[in-house]
């Protein structure tokens, strides 16, 4: 069964998100027939890089907030991080457009490593500081998760997956996403936010009876046994 995950490598709730659902997963009788598929999506398409301007400084301006309301917020959500496992340095944040990223995911997917690169910028924006906009340290993201750190760097220097991640975007326009982290079961249901764990569980269980039972169905209503060729060249 497909689960489709839209989010952007900057939003503080999607790391948490991906871990409570990552929880809910472990718990999920039938885990190992989840398949996961991680989307694009910005929050700021329009985000600039700002050498020097702190993350505090630049939300509290983008939202007409004072400083000290910034940084309270950014508490808030260090501590929700915290109680998911995860550890979020907002003083080493560092401002810069999340595209160049998105391509890089794009280009793992390809590969076979979307998800690992995913935690991986994660991590290298919230917890180690990392200018995730650097063609660089995408490279090394990239190298460090088994892709071909020369590929990584030449797909992004000289171009590539932007339609990926300009269709990613697309799609979420239009089926109605404007937040994220959004997680789309089956096709089916739709869960919006980093919710707890149990609310995850409880959406897997019941998306998979319904996936189970049409299964099912496809049998009952007549699959009949005919001629067929396997891998193995049997036919």
């Amino acid at each position: 069964m497909k689960v489709d995950i839209w989010s952007d490598v900057m939003c503080p709730f999607c790391y948490i998100g991906k871990r409570k659902f990552e929880t809910a997963l472990q718990q999920f009788a039938a885990k190992d027939k989840i398949e996961v598929e991680w989307h694009s999506f910005q929050l700021d398409p329009e985000m600039k890089a700002m050498p020097g301007k702190d993350i505090y400084s630049y939300l509290a301006e983008r939202k007409g907030q004072s400083l000290d309301w910034s940084k309270q917020v950014h508490q808030q959500v260090t501590a929700m991080a915290a109680d998911a496992g995860l550890e979020y340095n907002f003083d080493k944040a560092v401002i810069n457009n999340s595209f160049d990223a998105h391509r890089l995911i794009q280009f793992a997917k390809a590969n076979g490593l979307g998800d690992a690169v995913e935690e991986s910028l994660f991590k290298a924006y919230f917890t180690e500081g990392k200018d995730i906009g650097d063609h660089q340290v995408l490279a090394d993201i990239a190298a460090s998760v088994g892709l071909d750190r020369k590929e990584a760097a030449s797909m992004l220097e000289n171009g590539g997956y932007e339609s990926a991640v300009e269709a990613d975007i697309n799609t979420a326009s239009q089926i109605g996403i404007n937040g994220v982290p959004f997680f789309v079961l089956d096709n089916k249901y739709a869960v919006s936010g980093a919710q707890p764990s149990e609310t995850f569980l409880t959406a897997l269980n019941r998306a998979w009876d319904e996936y189970s039972k049409d299964k099912i169905q496809l049998q009952d209503v007549g699959s009949v046994d005919g001629p067929v060729c396997g891998p193995d060249g049997n036919c």
